[in-house]
């Protein structure tokens, strides 16, 4: 998200504040938020993918081979409750 958007979102939420937003100005507002969230979610998805976990062996994996071990050893354990 470039810095000007930002800088706009922050002038919507502080004019909400004041006073309501016109239909235009909530509309925007909203835009910015959506391109804000995908902003941020990409960048976290990016920080996880390079995410590992090391064990005390020293061994490391990478966070989505984690996460897909972890669903397997609870999908494993709920198939042996009766």
């Amino acid at each position: 998200m470039e810095q000007k958007h930002l800088a706009r979102l922050n002038e919507l939420a502080k004019l909400a504040k004041e006073r309501p937003l016109t239909a235009e100005e909530a509309a925007e507002r909203a835009e910015l938020r959506r391109e804000y969230l995908a902003t941020f979610r990409a960048a976290f998805q990016q920080q996880l993918d390079n995410t590992v976990i090391q064990y005390d062996d020293g061994t490391r994996v990478p966070m989505s081979a984690f996460k897909k071990l972890h669903q397997a050893e609870e999908a494993e354990k709920n198939a042996k409750k009766p």
